[in-house]
């Protein structure tokens, strides 16, 4: 089992590009799980055909305790286990909570042992990389980490923050960095900006995904572009992304 917690700012894609991600594996023939660790609880909508995922922060808030994974996880487009931990009412508490309120109900209910999944995505806000939000990289949770970036100096300087807070647990033997993934904005010059981002901070590229309009046309459909059109070259490229991380798993 291949854990890897996707991180980037708010806004830059991670959502859309960790669920064609978990789309593109699960095509691909292996299990794949998807927890998304932000607040707004959306991670996993495209993935679902638009069916809601219980946060496990409200069913908490509500129940009191969790008994049964079927309460918190839905299962998805081809078979993939979607789970949100959600947060508390804005403004109100600390938002990492529900990633260890998550995490910890995953465990209790032994959620990996009974899904037996080949990968586990963490889809993480990389606005903030403190307390819960660094969870899946201090905590051991993740095997690896991949950064989803656009050229533009806010999303690279997000990349930054979480490079570094990689590099500080390096001696721990916590979540190793993958490389990155340029999801791209159109902005002036945006390959050579962020081949020379990689470059200097010492980072892979691992994949480059176009603009395209076709994103947006099928999140309007609540699915990603893998299960809209799998022959689309933004889905091509996506797939051919979701084959170097499966390549990664086979080697191990």
């Amino acid at each position: 089992m291949k854990k890897i917690a996707i991180y980037g700012k708010g806004g830059i894609g991670k959502s859309t590009t960790t669920s064609a991600l978990s789309a593109a594996i699960s095509s691909l023939g292996f299990k794949v799980m998807q927890i998304g660790c932000d607040p707004k609880s959306d991670s996993t909508i495209n993935l679902t055909n638009g069916r809601p995922v219980t946060p496990v922060m409200n069913y908490l808030k509500e129940k009191g305790k969790c008994n049964s994974l079927h309460d918190i996880a839905v299962v998805g487009f081809n078979g993939i286990v979607c789970v949100e931990a959600g947060g508390p009412t804005p403004g109100l508490g600390c938002a990492g909570r529900g990633i260890i309120s998550a995490f910890n109900i995953l465990e209790e209910l032994n959620a990996f042992e009974i899904y037996r999944p080949d990968f586990v995505f963490y889809d993480v806000l990389g606005d903030v990389v403190c307390g819960g939000f660094a969870m899946p990289i201090r905590e051991g949770y993740a095997d690896e980490v991949i950064i989803v970036t656009s050229g533009e100096n806010m999303s690279l300087f997000a990349a930054q923050n979480i490079k570094t807070a990689i590099d500080n647990f390096a001696e721990r033997n916590y979540a190793k960095l993958r490389g990155m993934i340029l999801n791209r904005r159109n902005v002036e010059n945006e390959s050579e900006i962020v081949k020379s981002f990689a470059l200097k901070n010492g980072i892979e590229i691992i994949g480059d995904i176009p603009r395209d309009n076709n994103v947006q046309y099928y999140e309007q459909k609540k699915q990603t572009v893998i299960q809209g059109n799998p022959d689309l070259e933004i889905s091509r490229t996506i797939i051919s992304i979701a084959r170097s991380l499966v390549q990664d798993l086979e080697v191990a």
